[in-house]
């Protein structure tokens, strides 16, 4: 029975979905700029970050963040395609844009010392040992779940439910970022800027094309 009904879905549909191969794309240039080789390193540390209290149960959300991403496109390609596609075009972006900083200006947030052999210790030592504490400003973590977010917020399918659960999934994620400190408030504030300065600039630019094909359709018309 569930074979038979995968034989007669329309795969040709979920092909848009194929786009998302830019994720791993971008993470493997992720892994190339997480580096300090060669570079100075700078630290944007603050009095209220330092106040800021090292709790390592908030690695759980900041340890699921990527596959929250995942499921929030996904989603948006179920509801709108236009809001997928903005949505990837956002994050392609934005992410290329945090490389080139990374590149030319690499900072660093001090780490605390995880003590305890419980699963939440071990798994705050994991996301220690996976990421390097570099590439930190702008926080991809807090700009993309900022940007999945601001989607939803203005997207034509919002509901009290969907708003709810993102809105509060992507604080969480932005907040986890400060209590495991993988992040400073500069860098979250940096992510959220910078989904709000491509936002912009896609809003202009989808603006002036639609004025220019204006007058090519009224030409062809007449």
């Amino acid at each position: 029975m569930i074979i038979e009904k995968m034989k007669k879905l329309d795969w040709r549909k979920y092909a848009p979905l194929l786009w998302m191969l830019i994720f791993p794309v971008l993470g493997l240039m992720y892994a190339w700029t997480n580096t300090t080789e060669n570079r100075e390193v700078y630290q944007l540390v603050t009095a209220v970050d330092e106040s800021i209290p090292f709790i390592k149960a908030f690695a759980l959300p900041y340890s699921i963040w990527i596959f929250y991403i995942y499921v929030c496109v996904v989603y948006f390609f179920k509801k709108d395609v236009n809001v997928y596609y903005r949505a990837l075009m956002t994050y392609a972006v934005s992410a290329m844009i945090c490389y080139l900083i990374y590149s030319v200006f690499q900072t660093h947030v001090p780490r605390p010392v995880v003590t305890g052999n419980d699963p939440i210790s071990e798994l705050m030592r994991y996301i220690y040992n996976r990421d390097q504490p570099f590439n930190c400003f702008p926080s991809i973590h807090c700009f993309s779940s900022y940007m999945v977010m601001r989607m939803i917020w203005t997207s034509s399918f919002r509901n009290k439910w969907n708003v709810t659960l993102i809105t509060g999934m992507s604080s969480l994620i932005i907040m986890s970022t400060l209590f495991v400190k993988q992040h400073v408030i500069l860098d979250a504030l940096a992510g959220i800027f910078l989904v709000e300065v491509v936002t912009a600039s896609m809003i202009l630019i989808e603006r002036r094309l639609k004025l220019a094909r204006k007058p090519q359709k009224s030409s062809i018309g007449a």
